[in-house]
């Protein structure tokens, strides 16, 4: 049987090293939970025969039926059985080889361009073809352009099933797939495991006609309804998925509850450190941050391990809540540590908690990459004598010389950037004092630090019901007064020279300027401005452009993450206290930096950043009373995504409408960011589409859980198989 040319051996090897190098976190976030794949299954994530049954058709091709080839339609693929009446190499420098057939209704041209030596003597005239492909209108009539197609037996039966197209990788053949997820089907345990009465109260088939029908469809079945997920079979696939789901949180939220930690009953009295934090902050705090700081001081004074999120747009005074939850663990004799994704943010929460809490005698240390050998031991021998009350630092805070005398909070910023395995490293951290020997002299399990979770991405219910329903989940939902709106506006990038002169403008009458580039430096992949050439654009177009007018001198700074630790502190702190007015930068300003007299955000190829990242971009404007803008530099054209994002940036300041705006338009894969690095990212289920399934199997998975325990266990090895041990974290 003919077949396509083979591509040489080193291109194939490429193209397979290609496709697996998918961008994934950096080193230093992602936890190493598998090996490196060894077969083509484990490269698409397939080991158990569960997974390969679990991995679903795409879409599927009929082959059941022969097409005359006179009721081809151009575009509708089909397939057809003719004879062979020529076969020809044709062309000048670029040879074709074109195939006429034809049957009792009419003929057909078929054609390739690429081809062995030998295809035209394996299709020679007379030969019966079974072929299979698109129809398009040609010169001489319709055509197919390198059609599937083998030589026919007269007799030869037609399939009675739809043939199945998978998702696959370079080098995955569908062949390879087909044959290896009917052969893990085979030795299936498709034993129903949930109840009747469940099943009927959704209308959904059992688990063993689920899978025939997917991988097998018959050709009656619709296969509009196969293809947009809306047949019972795909309801139970995502139903089944979802149940997975919330069974996994309820476990874990239930094991979490046998845990022990250390209660730190809020102290009363004009004398508590809490007491004193607040009569000393510049400002009072608002109705929802006081609701979240109730919320955390119950929770800190039970005997179980708090694990909550606290979530709130940008700037809406989140770091004030932590501080107040580290001053009532202080008080009960307890160390805190903060960890944060960068330098950066750390060195901004080391400043501000410093401020706060070092007049009140509160011993504040500090561990990041960009501290001097001297300063780095201080700090370790501080937080192993206790002496350290709050220790704030980068994933630092979790390497193995790092250890803690009386750990009993742990606090984690942005923590989606972190993967399960650093936020179980650090939670281990509390074993490492006290803790242990309670448990070694008392025989008392050993009991774990309390966790907060913070984030200024903001998650929808859907996805907090979904993802976090194992947390409890604080929310401040308004920011402080006195914060001033940021206007936002979009520009071609033809109108790059209008936006230098704004910028121009505002740093002569003294304000500060973030322009934000992709690149750091030029890329021959992609055609984006680069940071570097950024910076020596804005430097000669601001010459002489300063605080005072004409003639005085303009500071125009550069920060990028492949700066050495020490030196992008110092870019900042230049920043930050005025003496740079333009700081060209890459998106690690991002988060956690605060200048409230930055007043214009420039963000340079806008299209290219999802819209959860733009919105934090632009929060690190409008932190002050003054005015502020930001300004989105886009290249032309721009995609119907890139539009829209554009759009919703423009049209809301509001960090809950943009999260939810983000849900429908990208999915729920840029807001949960690492947290699904212990339990996979929904497969089947669309949060968007199936809020009503996500409902339903909240409510079965707690009443499997209370009348059916070894149906759940059965479901969720099905499901998730050995990745439970990581849904606590």
């Amino acid at each position: 049987m003919p077949s396509r040319p083979r591509r040489p051996a080193a291109a194939a090897a490429k193209m397979a090293a290609a496709a697996e190098a998918a961008p994934s976190a950096s080193p230093a976030s992602r936890p190493k939970l598998e090996p490196k794949p060894t077969s083509p299954g484990e490269r698409l994530g397939l080991r158990s025969d569960w997974d390969y049954a679990l991995h679903l058709p795409l879409h599927y091709i009929d082959e059941t039926r022969i097409t005359a080839i006179a009721a081809l339609r151009e575009g509708h693929a089909a397939v057809v059985q003719a004879r062979v009446v020529l076969a020809e190499v044709a062309g000048g420098a670029r040879k074709q080889l074109r195939v006429q057939v034809e049957d009792a209704s009419g003929q057909l041209e078929l054609r390739f361009f690429h081809f062995y030596a030998n295809w035209p003597r394996q299709y020679a005239t007379g030969k019966l073809l079974r072929i299979r492909g698109e129809p398009r209108a040609g010169l001489f009539g319709m055509e197919m352009v390198h059609p599937t197609c083998h030589v026919a037996r007269p007799d030869e039966p037609m399939p009675d099933r739809l043939t199945p197209v998978y998702p696959a990788a370079a080098g995955i053949s569908q062949a390879w797939l087909r044959k290896a997820i009917t052969s893990a089907r085979a030795r299936l345990d498709v034993r129903e495991w949930l109840p009747a009465a469940l099943l009927a109260q959704r209308h959904l088939p059992d688990i063993a006609s689920t899978l025939d029908m997917l991988h097998a469809p018959t050709p009656e079945v619709s296969l509009a309804a196969l293809e947009d997920r809306s047949h019972p079979a795909w309801q139970r696939v995502k139903f089944d998925e979802l149940l997975a789901q919330q069974l996994a949180q309820q476990q874990a939220r239930a094991k979490r509850a046998t845990l022990r930690a250390w209660p730190m009953a809020a102290q009363a009295g004009v004398q508590s450190l809490t007491r004193r934090l607040l009569d000393v902050l510049p400002f009072t705090l608002t109705p929802d941050q006081q609701s979240c700081v109730a919320e955390i001081a119950a929770d800190l004074g039970r005997g179980q391990p708090m694990h909550r999120l606290l979530q709130g747009d940008v700037g809406s005074g989140k770091t004030v809540v932590a501080a107040l939850a580290a001053t009532q663990a202080i008080d009960a004799g307890f160390q805190c540590a903060l960890m944060a994704p960068t330098d950066i943010l750390v060195s901004q929460h080391l400043r501000k908690l410093a401020d706060w809490l070092a007049p009140l005698g509160v011993h504040v240390a500090w561990l990041s990459g960009a501290q001097t050998r001297r300063e780095r031991a201080a700090a370790l021998a501080a937080a192993a004598s206790a002496a350290a009350q709050l220790v704030v630092g980068t994933h630092a805070v979790i390497q193995d010389k790092v250890r803690f005398a009386r750990l009993g909070l742990a606090i984690v910023d942005e923590q989606h950037r972190f993967g399960v395995a650093q936020r179980l490293s650090l939670r281990a951290k509390g074993a490492q004092g006290t803790e242990v020997s309670d448990a070694a002299n008392t025989g008392q399990p050993v009991r774990e630090p309390h966790l907060l979770m913070m984030s200024a991405t903001p998650i929808p219910r859907t996805l907090a019901m979904a993802v976090f329903g194992d947390l409890d989940v604080s929310t401040i939902a308004h920011l402080p007064p006195g914060r001033s709106p940021v206007q936002t506006r979009v520009f071609s990038d033809a109108r790059r020279d209008a936006v230098i002169a704004r910028v121009r403008e505002l740093v002569a009458a003294g304000r500060q300027v973030y322009w934000v580039c992709p690149l750091v430096e030029e890329s021959e992949v992609l055609d984006l401005r680069n940071a570097e050439a950024t910076y020596a654009e804005l430097q000669a177009a601001l010459a002489g452009v300063g605080a005072t007018g004409e003639g005085a001198d303009s500071r125009v700074g550069l920060l990028h993450g492949r700066m050495p630790a020490a030196q992008k502190a110092l870019v900042m702190a230049d920043f930050a206290s005025a003496r740079l007015r333009l700081l060209v930068a890459t998106t690690v300003i991002e988060v956690g930096v605060d200048v409230p007299a930055a007043t214009l955000m420039v963000i340079e190829h806008a299209e290219r950043f999802g819209l959860s990242q733009l919105h934090q971009l632009r929060g690190r404007v409008g932190r002050g009373a003054e005015a502020s803008e930001c300004l989105l530099l886009f290249s032309a054209p721009l995609s119907e995504l890139a539009r829209a994002r554009l759009q919703a940036l423009r049209d809301s300041g509001d960090g809950f409408v943009l999260a939810q705006k983000d849900l429908e338009l990208r999915g729920p894969g840029e807001l949960l960011g690492q947290r699904q690095s212990g339990l996979p990212a929904l497969r089947h289920a669309d949060l968007q589409t199936d809020t009503e399934l996500l409902e339903a199997a909240r409510d079965a998975a707690i009443w499997l859980l209370r009348h059916d325990p070894p149906a759940a266990q059965q479901h969720l090895q099905r499901w998730l198989g050995g990745r439970l041990d990581w849904l606590a974290a």
